[in-house]
């Protein structure tokens, strides 16, 4: 192509060399010398795009090797790549993958479902807990109304000792209360039969 190129220049050159003897020979008059030179440099136009068709051959050809050389890569890396795909598929086997995926779903669906109950049940049991704290409180309320809040200036813990039974009184007293007690026994002891 380079040498193309050049000869392109050289004829553009001599085109120019023949313009300026065209236009010497005009000024002298010389009719028969200017025709002459007239056909030259038609003859040298066409041998130009002759050249410049030459020239785009020549690249479009050579796009084409450049194209098929590509196409040569392309196709020896699709084949080393094939290669590769089936070593990978050799060591890697794809049914084992698949279940093991399958299992390791499985118990994240598990831990997913046990930490759902985890939380449900921890809600629940604050739930439990407010509600025992109000139901005091309710309780406590109801209370101080029933007693005129007399039940809120009760100590919360006694702290004096117990009094001593008195022993004259009580035996009469003990013997009822065994007797009542004899009396439940004996009828708790008719219900379980």
């Amino acid at each position: 192509m380079r040498v193309i190129d050049r000869q392109i220049r050289d004829i553009q050159r001599e085109e120019e060399k023949v313009k300026r003897s065209i236009k010497d020979a005009a000024k002298k008059g010389q009719k028969d010398v200017c025709i002459i030179l007239a056909k030259e440099m038609i003859q040298s136009k066409r041998a130009v795009n002759k050249l410049y068709a030459s020239k785009a051959q020549m690249n479009s050809v050579l796009l084409s090797m450049k194209n098929q050389l590509s196409v040569l890569r392309m196709a020896g890396a699709l084949q080393k790549s094939t290669e590769v795909m089936k070593a990978m598929q050799n060591l890697v086997k794809i049914p084992e993958i698949q279940a093991t995926m399958r299992d390791l779903s499985k118990e994240m669906m598990k831990a997913g479902i046990i930490e759902e109950m985890m939380e449900d049940t921890l809600e629940g049991l604050d739930d439990e807990e407010e509600m025992e704290e109000a139901a005091e409180a309710e309780v406590d309320r109801i209370l101080y109304e029933i007693t005129a809040g007399a039940l809120g200036k009760a100590p919360s813990k006694v702290t004096e000792p117990l009094p001593e039974p008195e022993p004259v009184g009580a035996t009469a007293a003990s013997e009822d209360e065994e007797e009542d007690i004899e009396e439940m026994q004996s009828r708790l002891e008719a219900l379980r039969s």
